[in-house]
């Protein structure tokens, strides 16, 4: 993902910071203190005509919402590595770290590539590609504040809140790849000037050669299923929009 958006998107190294549990520098290393500061230095100072670009590849969990600010009763998280002792991170930090400082003319990009992440980001809206409509995400309960100061913030998710992501060899055979992460840069780099909903309805359906192809190959059920590449990518954003005449610009 970084050098995508070095070599295909036009960010400068120098403006991206990358953590991942093989550093050896302690503020590198993906733990939650050093996320949910990562989190700040992204947002830090933006302005009209900034693009920011949150990834994150790694484990998402689904937990009992407490705060009574979800519609589903569930509240979508992830996992920094010292989990165990720290806890997780809520979807409800997620959005008030990098969606409440969007300022208008700013637009995030979150790419999380995790099980349960289709709401990850607590947006307001979310996508029904089945129906083609923008569907309410907000708060049923309270005055919990999801919204931006008035920037974008999209969310690009790797399956819905109740699925979960897989790391498969189908698409190469040899190495292991996050399915979303793997398709998204595979789609984006074939195709340019793609809609959102250009790169959500070509990513199901990759999805589903896959499972077509491992049907076909296999005759016992139990082993197809175990197989099936069964998540459903999703788009969810602060604010509605037509989303094949909108362009995916990172």
């Amino acid at each position: 993902m970084r050098e995508f958006l070095i070599l295909n998107c036009g960010f400068k190294e120098e403006n991206i910071l990358v953590l991942t549990d093989q550093e050896i520098e302690p503020e590198l290393i993906p733990t939650k203190k050093n996320i949910l500061e990562s989190l700040e230095w992204l947002v830090k100072g933006c302005q009209a005509g900034d693009s920011l670009v949150f990834y994150f590849s790694g484990h998402g969990v689904s937990q009992p919402d407490f705060d009574g600010d979800e519609r589903d009763g569930f509240s979508e998280t992830i996992c920094p590595v010292d989990f165990m002792t720290e806890g997780m991170i809520v979807d409800n930090d997620i959005n008030s770290a990098i969606v409440w400082p969007l300022k208008n003319g700013v637009t995030l990009h979150a790419i999380v590539d995790a099980c349960h992440s289709g709401t990850v980001l607590d947006l307001e809206h979310v996508y029904n590609r089945q129906e083609n409509k923008w569907e309410d995400n907000s708060p049923p309960y309270g005055n919990a504040r999801k919204h931006s100061d008035g920037g974008l913030a999209i969310s690009l998710s790797a399956c819905l809140d109740n699925q979960v992501a897989a790391d498969t060899t189908a698409f190469t055979e040899k190495t292991m790849n996050g399915a979303m992460t793997y398709l998204l840069i595979k789609i984006l780099k074939k195709y340019q000037g793609l809609t959102y909903g250009d790169l959500l309805d070509l990513m199901h359906e990759e999805l589903e050669k896959v499972n077509e192809s491992r049907c076909f190959s296999r005759k016992i059920f139990k082993k197809i299923m175990k197989r099936m590449l069964l998540q459903k990518p999703q788009i969810s954003a602060s604010k509605p929009f037509d989303v094949y005449k909108e362009h995916l610009i990172l």
